[in-house]
């Protein structure tokens, strides 16, 4: 006997209205494609309340952990059908059961929707826990917190019996709730902002400002082996490679240098817009923290926001820094954003950069200075490079000079 599908449990989604099978079917879609990708005989089904992946002989565990990815999920179990008889349903509940080897405690959850079955809900409880006691040890009874739920649905067609109830990623499917464009740094904040984008439905296209030869190419590839992880959740994540170098060095010599950073942060939201308006994405998602650093006191951001009318949204702005850290490691974003490669941000810092910057003076040092054609420029060069979950991404950076 083994586990033939994983049963699936909205969230959030459950509760929409009239569009909601717009929302199960952009789930199903992404669970499709996340599992096609390592599975050959899966198959996603959609019934009224519910969805199923139909296991066909793969691993029922490695196929529970890729859809454990997929947003727009709020639990998963492993599910047995079965003919409605009862030794039968016994057996599935009992393997069910034991395939969790630290659970002490059990219930057993009964529905028969199909009256005709001879055994009334009650009677298979007492059946079923009966069962799974006499082929155990040290197991109990707990019908107020269980270690494992044993659930069986007596239907027209069959018996289901589902056990262990295992997390989702939450959230809403990716891409019900428009498209953000992600500035992706390469430090730690970034891959989480865009992470929690994801996360409420958000579909991301990536944008990273590259200054050779102050910045490596391994710092590039950095920023694509972290869209790679986030990809894992959405498929695949279109990245925008900003040469930035001609932009940093005029702001580095003309602009004085307590405001460079913030004159800096301004340009890269004006190439940031342009390139969005191209893309028809209609917001932009940074990773910055209230108060984390000098760039992001509530006057800078002022000061920075300035110069869009386009929705900046930070996600990460009410989060220390400790918690970000913690989300990092949970995606395996962290290791990658610790790596030693420095991205734009990181030279040219100022000794003294200010705190609590004026959109006045921040407008006024950059009408001293003629920036349009070296952002035009910039946009004019930018490179795309797609990159999907699972595939290391890797390009001809000279190409992107």
């Amino acid at each position: 006997m083994k586990f033939d599908s994983i049963l699936i449990r909205y969230g959030e989604m459950a509760i929409k209205g009239k569009n909601r099978k717009y929302f199960e079917r952009k789930l199903q879609d992404h669970l499709i494609k996340k599992l096609s990708q390592q599975f050959t005989y899966t198959r996603v089904r959609k019934q009224r309340d519910r969805m199923y992946v139909l296991l066909n002989g793969e691993d029922p565990h490695k196929v529970m952990q890729e859809c454990q990815q997929v947003f727009g999920i709020h639990t998963l179990s492993f599910a047995i059908k079965v003919e409605k008889e009862e030794q039968a349903i016994k057996d599935a509940a009992l393997y069910a059961f034991n395939d969790d080897p630290e659970a002490n405690t059990f219930k057993v959850s009964c529905r028969r929707a199909d009256k005709t079955f001879p055994i009334g809900s009650q009677d298979l409880n007492y059946k079923i826990g009966g069962h799974i006691l006499a082929n155990t040890e040290s197991v109990t009874v707990d019908v107020h917190h269980p270690d494992v739920e044993i659930k069986i649905e007596v239907r027209n067609d069959a018996a289901y019996i589902t056990a262990q109830d295992y997390p989702g990623a939450g959230g809403l499917p990716v891409g019900t709730s428009g498209q953000s464009l992600l500035m992706l740094s390469g430090g730690i904040d970034s891959p989480v902002a865009g992470y929690l984008m994801m996360k409420r439905g958000v579909q991301l296209e990536a944008i990273h400002f590259h200054s050779p030869p102050f910045t490596s190419d391994r710092a590039k590839q950095k920023v694509l082996d972290l869209a790679a992880e986030l990809a894992k959740y959405g498929h695949r994540i279109n990245v925008h490679i900003v040469p930035f170098t001609a932009l940093q060095q005029k702001i580095h010599n003309e602009i004085p240098e307590g405001y460079s950073m913030t004159v800096m942060r301004r340009m890269m939201l004006r190439v940031s817009e342009k390139i969005a308006a191209e893309r028809n994405i209609l917001s932009m998602t940074t990773g910055e923290s209230l108060g984390q650093v000098a760039s992001q006191t509530m006057e800078s951001m002022n000061a920075i926001n300035e110069v869009t009318n386009y929705p900046v949204i930070r996600p990460l702005v009410t989060m220390d820094k400790l918690d970000i850290i913690s989300i990092s490691k949970r995606i395996n974003t962290y290791s990658i954003s610790t790596l030693p490669y420095e991205d734009c941000c990181t030279i040219f810092v100022p000794k003294a950069p200010k705190t609590k910057p004026t959109r006045e003076n921040s407008s006024y040092y950059e009408s001293n200075v003629e920036f349009e054609e070296e952002i035009l420029e910039a946009v004019r060069k930018t490179k795309i490079v797609e990159v999907r979950a699972d595939e290391k991404a890797d390009t001809d950076f000279e190409d992107l000079l």
